[in-house]
């Protein structure tokens, strides 16, 4: 086995690691955004609302980010 052919193996496993990861990391979205865990759309209005007089996407208490922990 040269290295060439060590390279191009090692190529191919790490592809096909950061396609799982990607491909996992969708379904994680997805599945969040299905069961109301969280609304990732409202994100998208950062964008467009940059503003510093904007209102915030989330709003958080120091009581909430408690109970979250």
């Amino acid at each position: 086995m040269t290295i060439g052919e060590l390279q191009a193996y090692g190529f191919f496993i790490l592809t096909a690691l950061l396609v799982f990861l990607l491909y996992g990391y969708i379904f994680h979205l997805y599945r969040s955004q299905k069961t109301g865990k969280r609304d990732y759309e409202k994100y998208g209005r950062i964008a467009l609302d940059d503003d510093i007089t904007s209102e915030p996407v989330e709003k958080y208490s120091k009581k909430e980010k408690l109970e979250e922990a």
